[in-house]
């Protein structure tokens, strides 16, 4: 998702810094664009909140996340403490130091949390999963009105299942993709350029009145 959330938004005109741990992955899309660079860091470590905070950020989409299926009786303190801080606190600080950036500079801005439908809905052995990203719609909400008066948009993208390859191993499962089908009316998985287009429509100034709402690309999934 990250790859192609920064490539449409370098399409789109934008000078992208994409954030990762590292990798061949991360060289390689600097490679690609001349729009893009990067800066390799652990999102959830204090150095990249204060490195973040000293760069000059118009567009912020929180993409970071992750996720460990499990039954709730099985859910360790570790996982637990893992998936909240990767997925809720990590975007939490990364917003505030962007937001601090926005707020000294004045230019307002656009802000992006990547979600989910699970975000919306419920699902077994995903009470954790589900708990982070009802945090961070929760947070968009809370975000886009305090921060409206500022000029500074606040909202998510909450897709469906996409064909990634953090979720090709739950999708190799035949009777799991069988059941993720069925729930999605458009009956079909989504594309990583389903995503990056909806990241690119709420940073654009199309969306120029769009604040406190999350953009749904679930195929119908959370319509039922």
């Amino acid at each position: 998702l990250g790859r192609a959330i920064c490539l449409a938004l370098a399409d789109a005109g934008a000078a992208v810094t994409a954030v990762a741990r590292g990798g061949d992955d991360l060289a390689g899309l600097a490679a690609e664009h001349h729009q893009i660079s990067t800066h390799a860091a652990d999102v959830t470590e204090a150095d990249f909140f204060t490195w973040l905070g000293e760069q000059p950020v118009d567009i912020l989409v929180n993409n970071a996340g992750g996720n460990r299926p499990q039954p709730m009786a099985d859910v360790t303190v570790e996982t637990l403490d893992w998936m909240m801080g990767l997925n809720v606190r990590s975007a939490y600080l990364a917003s505030q130091a962007v937001v601090r950036s926005m707020r000294t500079r004045e230019v307002g801005g656009s802000i992006i949390h990547i979600t989910s439908q699970m975000g919306h809905v419920g699902s077994p052995n995903r009470t954790v999963y589900c708990m982070t990203k009802h945090a961070l719609e929760g947070l968009a909400k809370a975000m886009a009105v305090e921060l409206a008066a500022h000029d500074i948009r606040v909202n998510t993208v909450a897709p469906t299942f996409i064909e990634t390859p953090m979720t090709a191993p739950m999708l190799a499962d035949p009777a799991f993709r069988d059941f993720v089908l069925a729930k999605i009316p458009l009956a079909r998985l989504g594309k990583p350029e389903d995503v990056a287009a909806a990241v690119v429509y709420l940073a654009s100034p199309a969306a120029g009145m769009v604040t406190g709402t999350s953009l749904r690309v679930d195929g119908g999934w959370t319509a039922q």
